[in-house]
């Protein structure tokens, strides 16, 4: 991310990219030497979307802790030969000085914000998040504040480094980082509020499965931005928004399958699907048979 060292696989950059560096001079001249800042301080941030080709080989590890949260896309990161798969809303601590490689997977590369942290209680604070997990990879509820606390951060740092916006950044960085591990307390005023949002949802697609509706479109009615919507829909249902979408879809056409007299076609059409066969390919995967098949087992008595 930000050493010489690093042996990157990528292109001059990620488009929307952002990356702060804090000059060593900063680092030594206050850092590690004011009360509040040398308990823990960060010596880089960075925010790379949709990362293509990002790869980062560090075989003696880094000086400082790092901190990925992935928001969108996968990758992967390997520490101390053991390789994990990161999916969206997951994070991963990877301990100062510890071996390690990582990379955006090459068809869905991952969004990601990151740190790099050092500091007198760093490894503590490190510690104790990697207690909470297993192979170093904890789940995370998307929570839009959590974000707001890297803005933030983010912000105040390009307006120079100044003592008082050092001390303030790196308050708000423990903040951050309570967010990670305690994040049962950070989301309990969003649990309700998103618990709604989801509600209201799912009803909008039931009232929709006679149209096509995309994902920006549902996203747009929660308010939410595309990654939040998608994400805290996959935590409280099991299931991407269109695929759940789908499933009520393939709910309504066994009803008419069943209870009418339409066709295939007539079917699909019923449901917003103009292309018949698309939409008997979609039936089949999900009911394991076909739209024909369905109807015929269910007027036999066969079905099961």
């Amino acid at each position: 991310m930000s050493t010489s060292k690093n042996k990157h696989r990528r292109r001059q950059g990620f488009e929307g990219q952002r990356l702060i560096v804090l000059p060593k001079k900063i680092t030594a001249d206050f850092l590690t030497r004011d009360p509040v800042t040398r308990q823990i301080y960060i010596t880089d941030i960075g925010y790379y979307p949709k990362a293509q080709f990002h790869y980062v080989d560090r075989p003696s590890g880094s000086g400082q802790h790092i901190i990925i949260y992935n928001v969108e896309g996968n990758g992967w990161v390997e520490i101390g030969k053991k390789k994990t798969e990161i999916a969206p809303s997951q994070f991963i601590v990877i301990p100062a000085n510890t071996p390690h490689r990582y990379a955006a997977n090459e068809k869905d590369p991952w969004t990601i914000y990151w740190f790099h942290f050092k500091g007198e209680l760093a490894a503590y604070i490190a510690g104790l998040i990697q207690q909470n997990t297993r192979n170093y990879k904890p789940d995370l509820s998307f929570n839009e504040n959590r974000i707001k606390l890297f803005e933030e951060i983010y912000s105040n740092l390009e307006k120079g480094y100044g003592s008082d916006n050092l001390r303030y950044v790196n308050m708000i960085f423990y903040h951050f980082l309570s967010s990670l591990l305690y994040e049962d307390k950070f989301n309990s005023a969003e649990k309700k509020k998103d618990t709604d949002l989801i509600a209201a949802a799912i009803e909008l697609m039931q009232k929709k499965t006679h149209t096509q509706v995309s994902l920006q479109e549902f996203a747009a009615f929660a308010n939410l931005s595309v990654s939040h919507f998608s994400a805290i829909f996959r935590e409280r249902t099991g299931y991407a928004p269109i695929e759940y979408f789908n499933h009520l879809k393939i709910q309504k056409a066994c009803q008419y399958l069943l209870f009418s007299g339409m066709t295939v076609k007539e079917t699909a059409n019923q449901l917003g699907i103009e292309d018949q066969y698309y939409f008997s390919r979609m039936f089949s995967k999900l009911m394991g048979m076909s739209p024909v098949e369905y109807r015929k087992r269910n007027k036999s008595g066969t079905r099961t």
